[in-house]
């Protein structure tokens, strides 16, 4: 029976052929990189097949599994821990992933991905078509791949390609994605070659089409998905233009491709391709023009598309074939069956923080801002499980950490009420989310998923309450259990001390709207918190200076988003003052002892103090003897931020 989500979004529930194959959905869950949950030759662990089951799990009709490299040499691998396919002693756990896939319908397909430009993590070195020098430090220097090279290298992949076949997975995948070898040959960057693979964009494109020739020929009944860029967005470098990325995909599918997976960006592009200062829907119009270009061909989208709704009406509209989605299937593993059964207000979206990458990029293993589970799968310590003593829990501070909290005890069977000073929840997180630049609704969907749940669990909100010591008195006997989630607040003891009637606003007020703001502004802090506050008000016309005790910048900011604020603050002329020593407040400004040793006075209408800030536990010592357990989590242990915290409070929430 069709079920009411399947209903509303039809064309993304429909059946759909492809080849020999029927698909039960329009849906394929992308590569998603690696995971870097496997050993460092290259063998598959307990826990990534622990994790791969969750993938098989989440109802999409086709399933891709991580990126394998293919050469036994390693010149292809780009991550400590990425998986290894170049020998069948690799192929029992493949196996079992492939099984797995099919075991829940879908249809299993194995990516090939050698790193070229960004590989030889363990040799020091790696190969490219042409020796074109790094962009970014860390990664290897380069050298040429000679023609015996190329051909041995084209061998690896089909010979990759036919492995996978042999463990039971329908067919591959070669992803060019991020700058991958792939990639490297194709574009205009990485390729200056003057023989028979280099110079024009048909010699450019023969590695690729000699690839699918041999990958094709060695897995003859099963199907080849190449991922190529719609986009490269290097233009500083000299790379592709889009015109000759189309040029590249017209030969791919006059090649033989069973599918083309429509990607966005290489890892050294000057400009952002999926985080989340990127809108939703943004880059639709690449997989349209590879449509339009290649109607015969099936076409796979997902860049920046993390809505189940949009991608329906994308595929009514004959944009792109099939959804390819990974991240948000990270956030939320279920999202699928949420849409089915139309629950969607129950997903946790993806907000795009690219904690992921961030991790990745640092050789450890991925997990995301709002799926605390990611990785642990194989731990029950992880898992949601019916409690064994059904408790009242009263939970002090309704922002990201208390909710988390309160929503995965709930959903142990515990009895939850939440205290919430503020008339809404949200905590800081609501005044962050208003003032960032970027794609506001991500931030404020955290708080809309944790409305929709507190109400379908049953968890009492109390708003507009203060909790104090005479409160919990008065309720002494009412609760077995108390989480102190009140998070940070503004230490004030620490600023300079304002004269001549000056005020230090407390940043957190004004990015709720408490605070009026005029003329020109000076923020204290130059972390995450300083830089929305700074960026919101410069964008909407004030003269603004940041003034930062450290040297630089966004010091607590995800890694891979410091560039974007860093843009920001250049876009919009805000003006910083770094390795400050500040002594006072007065009538005529800021006074500081900037970098390097010099006195100055930052002159400003209003100052705001974005920082430091210090763990709000004052409750704690008050409740230590007033109640059975007593809990903190969130910034409440320590000021760090949003992912953090909603991992903390999962854990708690688990295990009590």
């Amino acid at each position: 029976m069709t079920k009411p989500g399947e209903a509303k979004l039809s064309y993304l529930f429909q059946r759909a052929k492809w080849g020999r194959f029927e698909l039960k959905n329009r849906v394929k869950y992308g590569a998603c990189c690696v995971s870097n949950y496997n050993t460092r030759d290259g063998h598959i662990t307990p826990r990534e097949l622990a994790r791969t089951k969750v993938i098989a799990e989440t109802g999409c009709g086709m399933i891709t599994n991580q990126g394998a490299y293919p050469d036994p040499r390693g010149e292809g691998k780009a991550y400590f821990r990425q998986v290894a396919i170049f020998d069948d002693k690799f192929l029992p756990q493949f196996e079992t992933i492939a099984r797995t896939i099919h075991d829940n319908g879908g249809v299993a397909i194995q990516q090939i991905l050698h790193a070229g430009r960004y590989g030889g993590i363990d040799l020091g070195y790696c190969i490219q078509p042409s020796i074109v020098p790094q962009t970014l430090p860390h990664f290897r220097s380069p050298r040429e791949i000679t023609r015996e090279q190329i051909r041995q290298t084209i061998k690896e992949h089909a010979e990759a390609a036919a492995r996978a076949v042999k463990a039971g997975f329908d067919g591959t995948e070669v992803t060019s994605f991020m700058g991958y070898l792939l990639a490297n040959f194709n574009s205009r960057f990485t390729n200056q070659r003057t023989d028979e693979y280099g110079g024009s964009i048909e010699n450019r494109g023969r590695f690729m089409r000699e690839l699918i020739d041999a990958i094709k020929q060695a897995t003859p009944d099963h199907p080849l998905i190449l991922r190529l860029n719609g986009a490269e967005l290097m233009d500083r470098w000299g790379g592709n233009s889009e015109d000759e990325c189309y040029e590249l995909m017209q030969q791919a599918g006059d090649s033989g491709v069973d599918m083309i997976s429509v990607t966005v960006g290489w890892q050294e592009a000057p400009d952002s391709s999926i985080g989340r200062d990127i809108p939703p829907g943004h880059w639709n119009r690449l997989a349209a023009r590879a449509k339009k270009l290649l109607p015969k061909v099936p076409i796979a989208f997902g860049v920046r598309l993390p809505d189940p709704v949009m991608a329906n009406e994308c595929i009514r509209n004959g944009e792109f074939d099939f959804w390819e989605v990974c991240r948000p299937l990270l956030a939320d593993p279920h999202m699928l069956h949420k849409a089915a059964e139309d629950r969607l207000d129950e997903v946790k979206r993806c907000v795009g923080s690219l904690n992921c990458l961030s991790r990745l990029f640092r050789d450890l293993p991925y997990t995301c801002t709002m799926n605390p589970a990611l990785g642990h799968e194989i731990e029950p310590e992880y898992a949601i499980t019916p409690a064994a003593v059904k408790k009242r829990i009263m939970v002090i501070g309704a922002g990201p950490a208390g909710m988390e909290f309160a929503v995965t005890s709930a959903q142990r069977g515990h009895h939850v009420t939440v205290f919430e000073k503020f008339d809404r929840i949200g905590g800081m997180l609501t005044g962050y989310a208003a003032n960032d630049l970027a794609n506001r609704a991500d931030l404020q969907s955290v708080i809309s998923y944790y409305e929709t749940m507190a109400a379908k669990l049953g968890i009492e909100l109390r708003l507009g309450t203060s909790v104090d010591p005479r409160i919990v008195r008065e309720m002494l006997h009412d609760f077995d259990v108390a989480v102190v989630a009140t998070g940070t607040t503004l230490h004030r003891a620490a600023l300079p001390p304002a004269e001549d009637g000056r005020k230090i606003l407390d940043g957190l007020d004004v990015a709720l709207g408490k605070e009026t703001v005029s003329g020109t502004v000076a923020v204290l802090g130059g972390g995450k918190v300083g830089l929305t506050i700074a960026e919101s008000l410069a964008s909407r016309g004030h003269p603004v200076t940041i003034i930062e005790s450290q040297k630089k910048l966004a010091g607590d900011v995800m890694p891979s988003f410091k560039w974007r604020h860093t843009s920001w603050v250049d876009e919009l002329k805000i003006a910083s003052v770094t390795g400050a020593r500040m002594s006072k407040v007065t009538s005529k400004g800021v006074h500081v002892v900037d970098g390097k040793g010099e006195k100055r006075i930052i002159g400003a209408d209003t100052v705001i103090a974005a920082s430091p800030r210090i763990s709000n536990h004052g409750l704690v010592n008050d409740l230590e003897w007033m109640i059975d357990e007593l809990h903190v989590c969130g910034d409440a242990v320590l000021p760090r931020g949003l992912g953090p915290s909603i991992h903390d409070a999962y854990r708690l929430g688990c295990r009590i």
